[in-house]
């Protein structure tokens, strides 16, 4: 017989609806029901209650990417692992680890590093701010892209991370905040901090900067916890939003850390577990921004180009993701640390010379400093002789 004419079966003369006391337990699954066939509508009010749903069958899991912070946990370091006063690496308004701004009274106020070993219970990796100059305030910012703040300006948005101090003697207010950008989209202010003030009072905003929420001590202790504040973002005109954490004291003992991880920012009044993402995602999330070709070995490539005249010759380069917009590109020393393979190392210049639409394939110029070259041959971009060439691509915010 079949499943139409047992379904009739169970319909009473004139009857449209079958009522659930006429289904055995269990006997309607998920791989039972055809492709399109229930829809909303097709669902009575209120008739799926908490009840009836199997216990985990609905977890934060399902919710989606909801976390607007990228490289959260720190996994993903594409500059460096450390950052330190040598080539002012730690200075004020500069980036460390991906996405994440340091901010401070000054430069070389706190060494910054990727941190494996002092981190929570079955995480891997922490942000660890370890302080150099004393008596001085510190933190760190990321800006949300403008085109993925949908759902957090407008409505209730929570910021939460795990936290904990070396020493609560002196590193003893610790504080975030949520904050919004109300000018040009993705061009906020490369410094948000016009004044740090005095320990206690929340640093002075340059402008077009707002606190949506009323920062306080967090009361940070020296094991590992999670801390959150909600804020609505309700700022006119708000392009952008932010997230800070920051030290609030202005009496700090060198050698005193502060350690952070987790760090999400969603829209609700909540928190909710931290989102974790596989590291590739991480990783393809933050070369949107920020992309280094770094070499490996003593020769290793960088591109390969036609010569168009004798001194010069271009070099495509495809990135892995598009960039977030035209980016600034930035090379270690050009005479020490990139050679022309077969000609030498005498190149005066690496410049960007042209981008696709995509700003994914780029074409470099290299200028060379003799007329060695011959024009239309194809000539290979490689470091010479070290591991410490790289050209970089920079599209932060």
């Amino acid at each position: 017989m079949s499943n139409a004419r047992n379904l009739a079966n169970l319909l009473s003369p004139g009857a449209t609806t079958l009522g659930s006391s006429a289904i055995a337990d269990n006997a309607i699954t998920g791989a039972k029901v055809v492709a399109g066939a229930l829809s909303a509508a097709d669902i009575e009010d209120s008739s799926i209650t908490a009840a009836k749903l199997a216990t985990d069958s609905v977890t934060t899991a399902n919710l989606g990417r909801r976390n607007k912070i990228i490289n959260g946990q720190y996994a993903v370091a594409s500059r460096a692992t450390s950052f330190t006063s040598t080539g002012s690496a730690n200075n004020d308004a500069v980036y460390t680890l991906d996405r994440w701004k340091l901010l401070s009274d000054g430069n070389d106020i706190v060494d910054v590093s990727q941190e494996t070993s002092t981190v929570p219970t079955n995480k891997l990796f922490a942000l660890k701010l370890d302080v150099e100059t004393e008596d001085k305030k510190f933190g760190i910012a990321q800006v949300v892209e403008n085109n993925a703040c949908t759902g957090l300006i407008g409505n209730s948005v929570t910021l939460s991370f795990q936290a904990k101090v070396s020493d609560t003697s002196k590193l003893d207010n610790i504080k975030c905040a949520i904050i919004s950008w109300s000018s040009t989209a993705d061009s906020p202010t490369a410094d948000m901090i016009s004044a740090w003030g005095d320990e206690g009072t929340d640093p002075t905003l340059a402008s077009n900067f707002t606190y949506e929420n009323t920062p306080a001590n967090l009361n940070v202790t020296t094991s590992y916890a999670k801390y959150s504040v909600t804020a609505s973002v309700d700022t006119s005109s708000a392009a952008n939003v932010i997230a800070f954490i920051w030290s609030d004291v202005t009496d700090t003992t060198a050698g005193h850390h502060l350690f952070i991880t987790d760090v999400q920012l969603e829209e609700g009044s909540s928190a909710t577990d931290y989102e974790q993402r596989a590291f590739h995602e991480e990783e393809r999330d933050c070369q949107r921004y920020y992309y280094e070709i770094h070499s490996a070995t003593n020769y290793s490539k960088f591109g390969v180009g036609r010569a168009w005249s004798t001194d010069d010759t271009a070099a495509a380069l495809f990135l892995p993701v598009a960039m977030r917009t035209t980016p600034t590109m930035a090379t270690s020393t050009i005479g020490t640390n990139f050679g022309v393979a077969g000609v030498g190392s005498s190149i005066s210049s690496i410049t960007l010379a042209e981008r696709d639409v995509n700003n994914q394939l780029f074409t470099i110029n290299v200028a060379y400093d003799s007329t060695s070259f011959t024009t239309g041959n194809i000539y290979q971009i490689e470091s010479n002789g070290n591991t410490t060439g790289f050209i970089s691509f920079d599209a932060e915010i």
